[in-house]
């Protein structure tokens, strides 16, 4: 009896899946609500005319082959009074002689160069950022990545929200600039139709609570209020830790209308699979109970099974139509019309492919919480960043 009409019974099975599968289709139409208002809302919005001196911090590790222009488009801000710091690891690197040139062209910008940055951590590019804070002449920090490229209008509209002093950080989507690769061009695609997504439903049902290490304007003040740079100098998702730890200090997370352009390389396949899944275990440590809630988000394998035990054609139909439709609707709502991503408005047919392979890293991030990074591999603990020997 308990097998034939208790909980064991095929038919609660497939009524479970069956609604299982209908949770991340309602997942993708109030997504595609969140976004519709976030830029409505932000694109009307009137920014307070604050221009204060501005500290550029940019710490730079080798170059790519946008790096030049990347370099050059913060030379070219609609704002009358701010510097711009480079940190490399040593003289060496190839990005040293194009950061000169970029020098030679705009002699008019107060650019340095700084090297040899104290290790406080394993995380080299927050020990840089800690540098480049000290010799920062002012108040105001903007945090971007060597690999970022930005408009003319970036600075004013990322320092705007900071004239409110409750404002701890302000923080960019970003646009994908891709090489011709259909792996780089894949994982542009999840960026813009799918990671930006759940940022923007977490805007709309919590504060925000971290920050996207492609841009962070903040100030001297809330640096020094979590205890500088040096405190989270081992932690390999540095921008998440800086967002969550002002949050914890009472400041706000500001989600800006101002989108950033950052590059995406050729990958092989060995590059790219190490890249997702080190970016799926930082996430999963980071979050734990919010990365396994992402299992609800994902359509194609729910659909899949839905499409395998639905009682009828009629069914199956439904559920694979509906996640075409919402998905689909989604990746265009967020990612072309919201963060007008090119690759995504041209590649958006790799959605369902990218979405497959994404299944397939979640799975791959719980088999261990070892991640490489550049050419070392990290055992994180708590958190921490510890080199495998």
């Amino acid at each position: 009896m308990i097998l034939a009409y208790g909980y064991f019974h095929p038919a609660v099975w497939r009524d479970a899946i069956l609604f299982l599968a209908a949770l991340p289709l309602v997942y993708y139409f109030a997504a595609s609500v969140a976004a519709a208002r976030f830029f409505l809302r932000e694109r009307a919005r009137a920014l307070p005319a604050f221009t204060p001196p501005v500290s550029v911090l940019k710490p730079v590790y080798g170059v790519d082959f946008g790096s030049l222009e990347n370099f050059s488009s913060f030379c070219r801000q609609n704002y009358s009074d701010y510097e711009i710091l480079f940190a490399v690891n040593d003289e060496s690197d190839p990005a040293v002689p194009l950061i000169r040139s970029v020098m030679a062209r705009f002699p008019d910008r107060r650019i340095r160069i700084l090297t040899g940055a104290p290790r406080s951590g394993a995380n080299q590019k927050v020990n840089n950022l800690a540098l480049l804070a000290r010799e920062a002449k002012h108040e105001i920090l903007v945090l971007s990545d060597g690999d970022v490229r930005v408009g003319p209008d970036y600075l004013r509209e990322v320092v705007a929200p900071l004239a409110d002093s409750a404002n701890a950080a302000v923080t960019c989507f970003y646009r994908a600039v891709a090489e011709r690769n259909l792996l780089a061009e894949m994982e542009a695609v999840g960026s813009a139709s799918d990671f930006f997504a759940g940022v923007l439903m977490a805007a709309a049902t919590e504060d925000v609570r971290f920050a996207l290490g492609a841009s962070i304007a903040t100030t001297k003040t809330w640096i020094a209020k979590i205890g500088g740079f040096e405190s989270f100098a081992d932690q390999l998702a540095d921008d998440y830790e800086l967002g969550s730890r002002m949050f914890r200090a009472g400041g706000r997370i500001v989600l800006s209308r101002e989108v950033v352009s950052t590059m995406y390389p050729a990958q092989n396949r060995r590059g790219f699979w190490l890249h997702q899944v080190r970016w799926a275990r930082t996430v999963r440590l980071c979050r734990p109970v919010s990365y396994l809630g992402l299992l609800l988000t994902q359509g194609l394998p729910w659909t899949v099974l839905a499409v395998f035990v639905a009682p009828s054609a009629a069914v199956s139909t439904l559920y694979l139509g509906g996640y075409l439709l919402f998905r689909f609707a989604m990746a265009w709502v967020v990612g072309v019309w919201g963060v007008r991503d090119e690759v995504l408005r041209r590649r958006i047919w790799l959605v369902p492919l990218r979405d497959a392979v994404h299944f397939l890293v979640w799975l791959a991030s719980f088999a261990s919480n070892r991640v490489v990074w550049g050419e070392t591999e990290y055992e994180m603990q708590k958190g921490q960043m510890v080199p495998v020997r």
